[in-house]
């Protein structure tokens, strides 16, 4: 018990301790609203850019931790503070679809082909629907989560990224489709929620779960098959960790034994695929034949497929009690916290090279901001409390 209440102490103290008030300090855009999250190792603002994920994923994480943790006024205050950013200026009126990345004032910059910005949003408007009460954001939640599905279903023909000659799908969509449903139907009890997750696990499991070769496929053709090009051949074992974790909290919500071994034995395949055995830590790509990989960043330490990989061992161990996942857990948690976090300036560096040295001294981005390493401080801590309670409780 002794181990586990250091655990707990070590997620909990570096998300409320260090990586919150790391972000509340210092990107927080009091004159124009939302937040500029292009940091510095020192926390300066280097770009006054904003990312739209990153207004919507804050937002999130401060509803998330008023509902969850204790209601602080200034987490509340703050979720307002991004939200109003959001509905001001992430919208474009013209078709209702969001950004990616407006100015500070939040003038528009760039739209991406793939909504995910209304995911993150969803997620947003429904912690503050439940933070604040407020129907109006419930119902925001709603419409941006719906349209996100169905952009993402019923792509428009002239935003198309790729001719139809060699048609693919990602996991990506569905992935990300099923943490949004399940965050939803905790935060304003979304009706259909459960009628998305199960398209949605399903759409996983028919094309991108490939038992023959024990493997979790990033991309695959329109009928699920593998494709001998760079792309069909390129894996990111910490988004299919990721799309692991995702299957099994529903598991565990449902009591279904089966949805937990199908996330287990996704976690399994992908870290034998993703652990790398000479320096420790996931790398970024791998080839599913062992080809070399176009993109030259493959063999990097992202911050985001380690703190995805520390979700996925612990919440497999707690729920299996397999002693090899606690094993994972304790090789993934001791590499990330040996090289990522900043002891001078706090939390984690984003972008290491292969041996973990530091790549970028960047804090924070576009793509970088407060949301997998609190998020993964948060689950961790939540995943580890559950167990210790239910382990005082069986005794």
């Amino acid at each position: 018990m002794k181990q586990i209440d250091s655990l707990i102490a070590t997620y909990r103290d570096g998300l409320l301790h260090d990586t919150l008030p790391f972000w509340i300090k210092h990107c927080v855009d009091r004159e124009f609203g939302g937040f500029m999250t292009s940091l510095d190792r020192d926390a300066a603002v280097i770009d006054t850019d904003k990312g739209v994920w990153q207004q919507c994923r804050f937002t999130w994480l401060l509803g998330k931790l008023y509902n969850n943790v204790e209601p602080c006024e200034e987490w509340l205050e703050l979720a307002q503070h991004g939200a109003r950013f959001i509905e001001q200026h992430c919208f474009d009126p013209s078709d209702g679809r969001m950004w990616f990345h407006v100015t500070r004032e939040g003038k528009p910059i760039r739209k991406r082909r793939y909504a995910f910005s209304e995911s993150f949003a969803a997620i947003a408007f429904g912690e503050l629907a439940k933070a604040s009460g407020e129907s109006h954001f419930a119902e925001r939640a709603k419409q941006t989560f719906e349209r996100f599905v169905d952009h993402n279903l019923n792509p428009p023909a002239d935003e198309s990224k790729f001719t139809e000659t060699r048609a693919t799908r990602s996991i990506g969509f569905p992935m990300i489709a099923i943490a949004t449903a399940q965050e939803l139907r905790e935060s304003i009890g979304l009706e259909a929620a459960n009628v998305w997750i199960d398209r949605f696990i399903d759409d996983i499991q028919r094309y991108h779960i490939h038992s023959d070769i024990g493997c979790v496929m990033e991309t695959v053709d329109a009928s699920g098959a593998r494709l001998d090009h760079f792309d069909g051949r390129l894996l990111n074992p910490g988004h299919a960790i990721e799309a692991a974790w995702f299957i099994m909290r529903e598991g565990k919500w449902r009591g279904d034994a089966e949805l937990i071994r199908t996330g287990c034995q996704m976690l399994d395949w992908m870290w034998q695929r993703g652990w790398d055995r000479l320096h420790g830590g996931i790398l970024y790509f791998v080839d599913v034949d062992g080809k070399p990989v176009q993109e030259y960043w493959h063999d990097m330490k992202f911050w985001w497929p380690q703190c995805e990989t520390m979700i996925a061992t612990l919440m497999a161990y707690t729920t299996t009690q397999d002693a090899k996942y606690l094993q994972w857990h304790r090789l993934i948690h001791d590499w990330a916290f040996s090289h990522f976090p900043d002891p001078q300036h706090g939390e984690w560096f984003g972008y290491l090279h292969r041996d973990g040295s530091v790549s970028s001294e960047l804090k924070g981005g576009l793509w970088k901001g407060p949301f997998h390493l609190p998020r993964m401080q948060w689950m961790c801590w939540k995943l580890l409390a559950e167990y210790e309670d239910h382990s005082v409780s069986a005794s």
